[in-house]
């Protein structure tokens, strides 16, 4: 696979967008971070979309709300052990 288009929408304090980060970093997976807490753009590119949570992480255009880590894993071609 081609190394996925990873962005993660994040607010400060979130303990799953904390789990998310970690996630990807555990794996190896690159990814831009977008916080909404410190950026009202990104906040206001969410709330377009109709998405009022974070994380909210798009992968290759996918969204993937909260810690799903069975989706993460899905998404990213990471077999399950």
């Amino acid at each position: 696979m081609s190394k996925p288009e990873v962005i993660v929408y994040s607010s400060t304090g979130c303990t799953y967008c904390e789990q998310v980060k970690a996630y990807l970093k555990g794996h190896g997976v690159g990814f831009e971070e977008r916080n909404v807490s410190l950026n009202k753009d990104d906040l206001s590119y969410l709330k377009e979309r109709k998405i009022c949570a974070t994380p909210a992480t798009f992968i290759n255009g996918s969204l993937v709300l909260g810690f799903q880590e069975k989706k993460l894993n899905r998404l990213l071609e990471i077999s399950e052990n």
